[in-house]
């Protein structure tokens, strides 16, 4: 089975054990728009994922056992339109594609290494033969460049997952080496949803004009990523009204990320070490995801628009952000700018009054960089980057369909408009008075130029 557009590439040499005669094709995907969800055709039926920006492995049966083959090998990921990365990862991609099995399921996935390095696989959060676990010196010998290894173990427990080297890991993960792993229920009935979309969350240090992570990076990463991908080149979270929708969410970057969904309210029903209980379940607008976490969460898409998704923090939704940027808010710099110009005739002087003038600039910049805040919406510049997507609810779209709809169309009356009637000063107090009054409340009756008045 596979996608109809996928190049195929043999790998020959096998190391480990020799139960399988012959080793699956692997296949290699290096487009970064979302792939269909892949229904399965072989082995037992299950509601398939869809990844942002991603897509799942396909598999082979060969008697009782489901076959994968990953390729751990150097990759060219665009990070949005304008930017690309030279990473490592796994089938063309980084994050390699996710694998999707079922709970019981029989599991052989052989992994070819072509990378210039050692490598393993550790299946994060699976419970597996302590030989499987893929720590490199302590549990397996390390896979050589040009050499493939056999993991074997059963899918036993449902859940979100993620896999991810255990040999080199400051390198290999900073340089992208990581994906998403999801076994569903045996039960089909079991906690069931209508769209299922999954992500895992990784950081880059990337100077502008190269390539290539820094991979020595501890905290002063300048792009923060869903799949190594930042805003507005995430894919949006089509849904279709009505819908009970999850999402999975993966952490391996090098802090926790609160993830913030407008709109509806949701619950955490899942994290890598199971589902939660109904009785402990509890509406949330945000939900932290620690590092080396998986959460998933569910809610209904009752409300139609285009609700935004986002890390709150305020940092991680930017994009190629300098860390020494000095303050210039409140500093007038207008007679500075006339000495600077004498030097460098096209400055610009910025920051006096806040940084959202960027957004709607269109200025130049260096080779393969992004500029700090970005996208368009149809009300102007959205003045985002980095984790950031939309959630784009609306009535009337297929069940399988996750193309973007576009802008929402908003009902008549039900946007925020400009109110241009009488506006009073404001009433400031220099003492607390020993019994309020009204006027000092600036209490004003609605009137014939209020907003309640205005249609």
């Amino acid at each position: 089975m596979g996608y109809s557009a996928l190049a195929l590439a043999g790998t020959a040499l096998v190391s480990g054990r020799t139960a399988a005669a012959s080793i699956p094709e692997a296949v290699i995907r290096e487009t970064p728009a979302m792939a269909p969800p892949l229904v399965p055709n072989t082995g037992r039926e299950y509601n398939p994922v869809v990844t942002l920006n991603g897509w799942s492995l396909p598999w082979r049966m060969n008697g009782d056992w489901k076959e994968f083959h990953l390729v751990a090998e150097p990759v060219v990921r665009e990070i949005a339109p304008g930017m690309k990365a030279h990473l490592w990862g796994y089938n063309g991609q980084s994050p390699g594609p996710t694998i999707e099995c079922v709970e019981g399921d029989k599991l052989r996935i052989f992994v070819t290494n072509k990378l210039p390095e050692h490598t393993t696989v550790h299946w994060h959060g699976l419970i597996v033969p302590n030989g499987m676990d893929g720590v490199g010196g302590l549990t397996q010998p390390h896979i050589k460049p040009g050499k493939t290894f056999v993991y074997e173990f059963e899918a036993r427990r449902s859940g979100t997952f993620m896999y991810h080297p255990h040999a080199d890991e400051m390198v290999q993960m900073a340089m992208g080496m990581m994906g998403s792993f999801v076994i569903h229920p045996r039960d089909a009935k079991f906690q069931p949803v209508d769209r299922d979309f999954v992500f895992v969350m990784a950081s880059y240090d990337i100077d502008p004009g190269s390539y290539v992570p820094k991979v020595m990076t501890m905290t002063d990463f300048n792009l923060w990523a869903w799949n190594s991908r930042v805003f507005p080149g995430i894919d949006p979270l089509v849904c279709r009204l009505g819908d009970r929708v999850r999402v999975r969410v993966g952490n391996l970057t090098m802090t926790n990320h609160p993830i913030h969904k407008h709109g509806m309210p949701f619950t955490v029903t899942c994290t890598d070490g199971g589902w939660t209980p109904e009785s402990a379940r509890i509406p949330e607008v945000t939900t932290d995801v620690p590092v080396g976490a998986m959460r998933a969460f569910e809610f209904i898409a009752e409300e139609p628009g285009d609700w935004a998704i986002h890390c709150h923090k305020s940092h991680h939704t930017m994009n190629a952000m300098g860390h020494d940027v000095k303050t210039f808010i409140g500093v007038d710099k207008k007679d500075l700018a006339k000495t600077i110009r004498k030097l460098v005739p096209d400055y610009m002087p910025m920051g006096s009054n806040g940084m959202a003038e960027m957004g709607a600039m269109e200025m130049p910049m260096p080779d393969n960089t992004l500029p700090m805040m970005t996208g368009f919406g149809q009300f102007g510049p959205m003045e985002m980057g980095g984790m950031f997507s939309v959630v784009k609810i609306r009535d009337g779209i297929a069940r399988g369909d996750y193309k973007d709809p576009g802008d929402y169309k908003h009902p008549p009356g039900s946007v925020a408009y400009e109110y241009t009637g009488p506006v009073s000063e404001p009433v400031r107090k220099t003492q607390a008075p020993t019994t309020p009054s009204k006027a000092e409340f600036n209490v004003v009756k609605p009137g014939a130029n209020s907003p309640q008045h205005k249609h």
